[in-house]
């Protein structure tokens, strides 16, 4: 018979493993380290000019930075810092090379399906990537318990009280204490104040905003991580609904993130949990945008269809259900999102059966679905197993053309993304703006 100590064991077993793992595929150190780029990735893929305009322009001002050239090699490389300063202090025929930024603050963007292995990771690391390389400031929000991409940012070692459960923790001790202002006398209030709740949740409330977030080996990337012990935040928080019936729990995070300083971050990515629960509401209730990424088999989409069901009957419920508790805490409802989008992965070009799938998605969604699919590549492929994304890896460990190749489904992929996301940006302020 095997009982909870059997799966802590094998639980002990794979970390270890773990551990091997990353000290082999980031450093001996274990700390994950973003390699440069070359003259040829930022002339071809960033700045889009020819790779001897910007050597030009490199020599026509040594104040510039100048990257450093490899020993036995001729090629230049740049750290994301310096490919940043050049974009914010060079201009090609008066072009400025900053991305189009809209005012306001950061939009947000959730990546959430409850079907597993349909790359809701692999999707949000690639786009925060796409986006860092294009100049954007990425914030990236793990809400998944199994920390997958807490780990692909390098993060190793995380404490429950630094993921979306402490915020959630630290979001009812401020809504228990103003809850109970509301009320004239302390006394008449039926719900618990903060000094009431349990001594945990009373010491993680008084962290400050910017305690959980961490950085990451991308410089404009930060993250606030998750780990597997956050995976009680469903059970924690039932435990806590019950303590305080008027706490409303689905807008922790949008609290949260309102607090952040308007211009801190351009982007906020959300990596949902493969459920609907407490977390994935949350991620819900503070996105402007949906992505729903699904793999083109007939499972994937029946569950892409059962989501669909499920995340708006509770969407539902909840605008039925806490229409009074969500207008006391400033919250709209029903929930709205500026844009859903359903996105095709681990595509196969030459598959008749993906190919059928893809139009069949067309053929029920329409225009919500994404026109550049995401490739299955051996890159792409690559990047699951080594923790890394293809705007990691290095083209020089493997053929360009095969490197190319999956770079170019990301690139097509992230710019119909970047076209959603300022269109969306733009009607999330005029809506603003009429409100």
């Amino acid at each position: 018979m095997r009982d909870f100590s059997y799966l802590q064991d094998m639980n002990e077993r794979s970390l270890a493993q773990q551990a091997a793992v990353r000290k082999a595929t980031f450093s001996p150190s274990e700390t994950k380290q973003l390699r440069p780029f070359s003259i040829w990735e930022i002339s071809s893929f960033m700045f889009d000019v020819p790779a001897d305009t910007l050597r030009k322009k490199l020599a026509e001002d040594p104040s510039l930075p100048q990257g450093v050239v490899e020993e036995e090699g001729r090629q230049r490389w740049f750290t994301l810092a310096e490919i940043n300063e050049l974009r914010r202090r060079v201009r090609f025929r008066g072009k400025k090379l900053l991305p189009e930024r809209p005012k306001g603050r950061a939009l947000r963007v959730a990546v959430s399906n409850f079907k597993g292995g349909v790359g809701k990771t692999v999707v949000a690391q690639h786009l925060a990537n796409a986006a860092a390389l294009d100049g954007y400031r990425v914030l990236v929000v793990d809400f998944d318990p199994q920390a997958t991409l807490t780990h692909s940012m390098g993060l190793v070692e995380v404490k429950e009280w630094d993921t979306v459960w402490g915020i959630m923790c630290r979001d009812l001790c401020k809504e228990a204490d103003r809850i109970m202002e509301a009320y004239d006398d302390p006394a008449d209030c039926p719900y618990p104040a903060a000094d009431e709740l349990p001594k945990d949740v009373q010491e993680i409330g008084t962290m400050r905003v910017q305690d959980f977030i961490q950085r990451t080996a991308w410089s404009t990337i930060d993250i606030i991580p998750s780990c597997a012990n956050a995976a009680f935040v469903e059970f924690a928080s039932a435990q806590y609904r019950s303590l305080h019936k008027a706490w409303s729990f689905f807008g922790c995070v949008a609290r949260y993130l309102d607090e952040l300083p308007e211009d801190q971050y351009d982007l906020v990515i959300f990596d949902c949990p493969p459920a609907i629960g407490y977390q994935s509401l949350n991620a819900a209730f503070a996105a402007d945008v949906l992505y729903i990424p699904s793999g083109p088999g007939y499972w994937e989409y029946d569950s892409t269809t059962s989501f669909l069901g499920q995340l708006g009957d509770a969407l539902q419920e909840i605008s039925d259900g806490f229409e009074r508790i969500a207008a006391d805490a400033g919250i709209q409802l029903p929930k709205r999102f500026v844009d859903i989008r359903v996105l095709m992965t681990r595509f196969e070009v030459a598959n008749p059966l993906h190919v059928a799938m893809l139009q069949a998605f067309r053929n029920v969604f329409g225009a919500d679905v994404c026109q550049h699919p995401i490739e299955m590549t051996r890159a792409v492929e690559q990047s699951g197993r080594f923790q890394m994304s293809v705007y990691e890896q290095d083209y020089r460990e493997m053929t360009r053309e095969t490197w190319k190749r999956a770079r170019q489904s990301f690139d097509n992929a992230y710019a119909e993304f970047k076209e959603t996301i300022l269109k969306a940006w733009k009607e999330r302020n005029e809506m603003r703006e009429v409100a």
